[in-house]
C-alpha cells in the first residue's frame, strides 16, 4: 500500500507579512521564504516536533481569510504548552475539558474549565488563533488509541516528549516494582517495551 503523508496545509491569510511575524514569534521552524515575481511571498513554517508544515502566502488559495478552523497541535503537556503559547503573545484559552465525559472540543457550549478531571489522553484543550483567525487546538495525548501507532515503530517529536515518556515509564515501573515485591535490574528493556506499547496504545 502507498504511504500518502500529509506536509502542508495552506492557511489562508489577508496580510503575509503579520501571519510571518505571529508564526515567528510563536517559534515555528521558517523552512522556505520566498519572494515571487510580482512582489509576492511565500511563507513555508513548521510547528516544533511536526512532521506536517503550513504554507502562508499571496495568492495560495481561493479560501477566506481566516477560515481554517480546527486545525490540531499534539502536545503532552497541556498545562505547560498553553503557558508557553501565552508567553509569545498567542492569546490561548484557558485549559477546558468535555464536561460530558467525552472529546468535545468542537462545541462551546460543552466546555468545562481545566483539563480534564482524570487527565485522560486526548481529553484536555486549549484553543487560539492568528491575526486572521484560523483557529488552532491544543490536544493533550500522552497515550496513543489502540491502532493509531504500528507497535513496532517508536518516534518522538523532541527532547520534551521523549522526557515526559521516560518519567511516565519511571513511575509505571515503579508500581512495578512494587507489586513484583523487589527491584527490577532489567529495566532498560521493560522501560522500552513500555515507552512503546504505550505509544502504540497497548
Amino acid at each position: 500500500m502507498s504511504e500518502f503523508k500529509l506536509e502542508v496545509v495552506v492557511l489562508p491569510v489577508s496580510d503575509v507579512d503579520r501571519a510571518a511575524g505571529f508564526y515567528r514569534r510563536l517559534g515555528w521552524r521558517v523552512d522556505a521564504d520566498i519572494t515571487t515575481d510580482g512582489g509576492g511571498r511565500i511563507l513555508q513554517f513548521t510547528p516544533p516536533g511536526s512532521p506536517a508544515s503550513i504554507l502562508i502566502g499571496t495568492g495560495l488559495t481561493p479560501s477566506a481569510p481566516g477560515s481554517a478552523q480546527f486545525l490540531h497541535l499534539i502536545v503532552s503537556d497541556i498545562e505547560a504548552a498553553r503557558v508557553e503559547l501565552l508567553a509569545k503573545g498567542a492569546a490561548p484559552s484557558e485549559v477546558f475539558h468535555d464536561a460530558s465525559g467525552g472529546y468535545n472540543r468542537f462545541a462551546p457550549a460543552l466546555r468545562a474549565y481545566g483539563p480534564d478531571p482524570d487527565r485522560r489522553s486526548y481529553a484536555s484543550f486549549v484553543t487560539f488563533s492568528d491575526p486572521d483567525g484560523n483557529g488552532w487546538v491544543l490536544q493533550e495525548i500522552t497515550t496513543r488509541f489502540p491502532g493509531r501507532i504500528d507497535a513496532g515503530v517508536t518516534r518522538f517529536g523532541s527532547v520534551a516528549e521523549l522526557a515526559a515518556a521516560l518519567r511516565r515509564a519511571a513511575d509505571a515501573h515503579g508500581e512495578h516494582e512494587k507489586a513484583s515485591g523487589g527491584p527490577d535490574t532489567n529495566w532498560p528493556d521493560w522501560y522500552a517495551a513500555h515507552i512503546a506499547a504505550e505509544q502504540a496504545g497497548g
